[in-house]
């Protein structure tokens, strides 16, 4: 029976550490996406006003 148990205790760690890395990313997206929308730009393009900022490309 203690086999079963350490078993079970390593199963259940192993479960909590995946559901934390989930949330993690979870997190991740939604701080990226928050980023996005507050710049009114979705896909995340140059602004107009960054572009005269380099020289062009030899």
């Amino acid at each position: 029976m203690y086999e079963y148990e350490i078993y079970r205790t390593a199963s259940a760690e192993l479960i909590r550490r995946a559901d934390a890395e989930r949330e993690l990313g979870r997190a991740r997206l939604a701080r990226r996406a928050a980023r996005r929308i507050g710049r009114h730009d979705p896909r995340g393009r140059v602004r107009e006003d960054d572009r005269a900022r380099f020289a062009p490309a030899a």
